[in-house]
């Protein structure tokens, strides 16, 4: 996990210690396309304040990249290795957070 947070941090929450933030990428693999996966990882990283996207990926597999406090990370990560209810999630697999840019708020899904 590399450890970031933005330059201009909101005022009123203070700035958030390097320890506290965490940026992760996976690939979830399984019956995860035209099944609300996207959405279902979108509306569940908004409701953690996660920055970050969801893209579909021409393999079949989900590709997701968030930012955000540990604990919020942490519950996205198991929230998305269940999945909505008509997604069949096989594996869940990081990757490299490496070279991503800085990542957007609010998180979003990419086409």
């Amino acid at each position: 996990m590399r450890v970031r947070w933005p330059l201009f941090w909101p005022r009123c929450c203070g700035r958030p210690h390097a320890s506290d933030m965490a940026v992760v990428r996976v690939e979830v693999s399984g019956a995860v396309q035209g099944v609300g996966y996207r959405w279902f990882a979108r509306e569940t990283a908004r409701r953690l304040d996660l920055a970050g996207w969801v893209r579909n990926r021409a393999d079949g597999a989900v590709e997701i990249a968030a930012e955000g406090d540990d604990a919020g990370v942490k519950r996205f990560l198991e929230a998305v290795e269940r999945g909505p209810a008509g997604a069949r999630v096989e594996s869940l697999r990081h990757l490299s957070a490496d070279g991503l840019g800085p990542l957007a708020r609010p998180f979003r899904v990419l086409r």
